[in-house]
This record gives structure tokens, sequence and C-alpha cells, in this order.
């Protein structure tokens, strides 16, 4: 094991081609993508919200409270120099620590805060992310009190697994034990996390793994894995990692310099991704050619598509195919009255925007767009006018259209999302003004007047580069106005629209979320009548291929 290689906790959740390219030095000046501005905000608001749980935790537990300042007031090694004399002096509480060293063990890193109880240090991470779920048996301790000795069983809540999170921490754990400051006993670890309300407390050495590991065992076997990656990278061996397409490449730096080896090679990951690569390749499948060759009805032992779809897909990336059929006749079901839907919501915050797209026979509504929206920054109560209003409408254009003896029917591209808030909706603001009750909204969620057309896409389309809106859109002839209209920027948008870093707040962006919006209801109305009309016959049948 060379100790040239250092490597931080993070390579435990990284792709193993990825952990190759960041150590090899022949990559140094490889030019790779350009960050994503989404995921910059994303750190950004995660950074923030360590520094608001920081000073709260100060707050209360007084002058027990010490902090290492941050980059770029004290450098790497100074920072480090700093941990360990608080270490050594036997603070309680370290906020930022940057961890000791260790070049046996080939780590690097820091966490969030130390909390020494009397057998030693426990690491404790801070998040932007729920890590507990209503339920119950989740060990928690008071942020006030943030000991895992002190912990107690929660009635109330239950962990949420969060593998991610249980890697940081037993990646800090091994760090402080081979500095010599661990806690004594059991490795454990604590999570606070977007309620900020209490600190959850994970038993890494507890079986909760599949086949009874551990999340320390699974750190250690991913550890060691990476670690032998890295410094056969960084020693100029034989590469122990080679690109395979997983989901992760959609925002990676390097996915451009790996996008270009696997199509010089025509690799089968361009088509089935992830662990079905693996296991085509161990049965002789190595590029997309062979995968076309394979007849169908040739079961592959495939996990993430139908061996068809997968033999069908390979078919239309060789004669540059986006979208093929899968059914004879393309269906969708119509009414009289239709309403388009769409939602925006900021995170875990709330809904902020309802848009409709009303089309049809006439039911003494002005058919168009319409949204109905608050740009009070959220979570606010005027959530619930602005739904309120939006159910109001909605129900209005139902009950009008079955007066009149028509059919009515709302469609949207992907229910999860706008299932969560009409039902998140309807419990959060239960008892106000216009609002549904939960049985209301569950009835209609249930109906036929509710269709996601995205499941229907699914079941009679085989698209080469996913099933989002934003591609399956333009083969019906749509396109959206804003060359940068996504789900991500529009969080960026959003921040803008409502001025929520305390800046003026931009009219231009709530704007662009209208027009965003809109966007999306039109999208979904086009794809609708494309699939219902003749032209969705250009598109080739899979039997075809």
């Amino acid at each position: 094991m060379t100790d040239s290689v250092l490597l931080d906790a993070g390579v435990v959740n990284r792709c193993r081609r990825r952990v190759h390219l960041e150590n090899d030095p022949a990559m140094r000046d490889a030019p790779k993508a350009a960050p994503d501005p989404t995921g910059q905000q994303r750190k950004a608001d995660a950074t923030a919200h360590r520094r608001t749980v920081a000073d709260r935790v100060a707050t209360l537990v007084g002058s027990d409270w010490m902090e290492i300042p941050a980059e770029p007031d004290l450098r790497g090694a100074d920072r480090e120099q700093a941990t360990l004399a608080m270490l050594t002096a036997g603070a309680r509480f370290i906020w930022a620590p940057q961890l000791p060293r260790d070049p046996r063990g080939g780590r690097r890193g820091s966490i969030d805060l130390l909390v020494k109880t009397d057998k030693g240090y426990v690491p404790v991470l801070v998040v932007r992310h729920k890590v507990t779920d209503p339920g119950q048996g989740a060990r928690t301790s008071p942020l006030g009190e943030p000991m895992p000795n002190g912990s107690r069983v929660d009635p109330l809540r239950k962990i949420r697994p969060q593998p991610r999170d249980q890697m940081r921490l037993a990646h800090a754990w091994r760090m402080l034990q081979a500095a010599g400051y661990a806690a004594a006993g059991r490795a454990v670890g604590g999570v606070i996390g977007l309620d900020a309300d209490v600190v959850a407390w994970h038993d890494l050495e507890a079986p909760t793994w599949p086949g009874g590991r551990t999340a320390l065992s699974e750190y250690d076997n991913r550890f060691s894995d990476r670690l032998a990656v890295a410094a056969a990278a960084a020693n100029g061996g034989q590469p122990l990692a080679r690109p395979s397409r997983i989901l992760e490449c959609r925002s990676c730096p390097w996915w451009p310099i790996c996008e270009q080896v696997l199509l010089e090679s025509r690799d089968v990951s361009l088509v089935a991704r992830g662990e079905d690569a693996v296991t085509l390749r161990g049965v002789g499948v190595q590029t997309v050619d062979d995968l076309a060759a394979v007849p169908m009805s040739t079961d592959l032992q495939l996990v993430g598509l139908p061996s068809d779809d997968a033999i069908a897909l390979a078919k239309a990336w060789l004669r540059n195919l986006t979208v093929v059929r899968r059914v004879p006749q393309v269906v969708v079901p119509r009414a009289d009255v239709e309403v388009d839907v769409d939602m925006e919501s900021f995170g875990d915050s709330g809904a902020y925007m309802w848009g409709v797209l009303l089309s049809g026979a006439d039911v003494g509504d002005q058919p168009g767009y319409r949204a109905f929206v608050t740009w009070d920054p959220l979570p606010t109560d005027d959530e619930a006018r602005s739904f309120a209003e939006f159910w109001e409408w909605l129900t209005g254009v139902r009950l009008r259209a079955r007066a009149r003896g028509l059919t009515f029917r709302a469609y949207c591209y992907n229910e999860l999302a706008e299932n969560r808030w009409l039902l998140a909706s309807a419990r959060r603001f239960a008892g106000k003004p216009g609002i549904p009750t939960e049985k209301q909204v569950q009835e209609f969620i249930d109906s036929d007047l509710w269709f996601d057309l995205f499941r229907s896409v699914q079941e009679q389309f085989l698209c080469a580069q996913g099933k989002g809106l934003k591609v399956i859109a333009p083969a019906a002839g749509f396109t959206y106005r804003d060359p940068e209209a996504s789900g991500e920027n529009s969080m960026r948008w959003y921040r803008d629209a409502v001025g929520m870093d305390g800046s003026e707040p931009q009219l231009s962006q709530r704007s662009r979320l209208f027009e965003y919006n809109e966007d999306d209801v039109r999208a979904t109305m086009t794809l609708r009548h494309w699939m219902s009309s003749a032209e969705v016959n250009e598109i080739p049948y899979v039997g075809d291929l």
C-alpha cells in the first residue's frame, strides 16, 4: 500500500473510474466538464445550513464550544495542527476539525463536529437532508446535549439509512482510531439533518446492511478497493478501473473523457448501464453491436430493463434513433375537456406554483395557460392560498364539464412530484379555507380523471436518451423557449425570484419561471396530441428494426 495516496471520505461513494482519473498524474490538466451551477448552489446551501447549525449548537453548549478557523484564514496543515492541539487538550466540542492524516491507512479528511465523551471522541455530521422519518426506534439526543451516551430511543422517529452519511462517519471514525482519539467501545456517529432539531445516532457496527454487513465493514471494503485503484493510477500501474456508463455520469466532471472512450469502443454501457453492463460483459457482450446481434427473447438476466428492450435499444442506437415504438399502435386516453398540470417546488420547502393549461370543449373558462402562485419565500402560509385557488379552479372545471355531459381528464408528466405535493399540501394546510381533505385528494389521484403521461410513454416507447419531458417532447416537435430550461436550474431561478439570499427579488426571474412552467404544460399537451395522431407512426416500430 502506497503512502503517496491520501483519499477523503467521498471516494467510497464515487465511481471507481473517477477515483482513477482523479489520481492519475497524466490527467491532471485534462479538460473536464464545467461545474454544474445547480450543484454549486446545493453546496452553497449546505455550507449555509452547516453555519446555521453551528451557531445554534454553539449557543446551546456555551463556553465548551471550540472552532477551527476555515480556509483561507487557516490552511490545511495548520488546521490539522490546530485540531490536534484541541484533541490533545481534550476540548469538549470541536467544530470544523481537519482530522490528523492517516498515511498508513491512506486517509485524509474532515468532519463537521467532534464530541468528547468519557471514552473519547465521536464524529457528528451536519447535512441538508432528512435523517429520520416518522416512526420509532431511532436513538436521538437534544442539540444542546449532542452526546451518544445521553441519547434515548425516540418514540416518534426511525432512522433513515442514508448510506452516504454512514460512509462519511465511518471514514472519520477510522481516522480517529488511527490518531488514537476514537471513543472506546462500539463505533458510533451522529447526524444533524435538515430539521436540525436533534442528533440522530448511527451504530456503525450494527448489521443493518444487506447480508448482515455493518456500515464499518462496508466502508472498509469500499475504501480498500478505492485505495488500490488510486494507488495504481498514481504509480503508473495497470488501471484497475475502466470506463463504464452509470447514473452518476450525467453530473461527473470527467464524463467528457469517459464518453469519448466509450464511443470509440462502442461500449455496451452506452445502452445498458450500471450492473447490467457488467452482466453483459460477463457473457461476452462487450459492445452495442454485440448486444444488437443477440436474438430477441434471449434472457440476459438484466435488472435495469427487460432483455428485449436492451436489445432493441442497441438496434436503435446503431441507427441513431433516440425514440422507437414498443407497440404497433400508440394509445392515449383523451377527454372532451383536458387540463395539463405542472407543479414547481423548492426542495422540501413547498410547492410555490401550480400551472394549468385548459383545452378542449367550452366549460365557461378562458382556455389557455394560467398559474396559481405565491412569491412569498417558502415555507410560507401563503402557499395554502395558492394551492386552495388551484384546487378550487380544477374542481370547478371538473364539475362544469360533468354538468354539461362532457368527459374530463387532467394530465401531468411523472406524477410522483405532483402527487407528493397534492397530498402534502392537503395535510399541511388542513382546515384552512379552500383546502381539500387528504381523502378528497387521494380519491382524485386514484381516479381515471388524473393521468400520468410519463407512464404511457414508458409503456409504449423505448427512449435511448431517457424519458424525461425535456428529452421526449422534441420528438413530438416541441421546443422549450429557454435553452437552460431544467428542473435543477429552476431552483436557482426561484432563489433570485424571491430574493432568498437577502437580495432584491428579481421580477425577470419570476417571468422566466412562468415561461418555464407554461412550456412544461404545453410540452405535455403537445406530446399527448402527437401520441394521438398519425404522425407518431413515423417513429420506427421496434419489431421492424
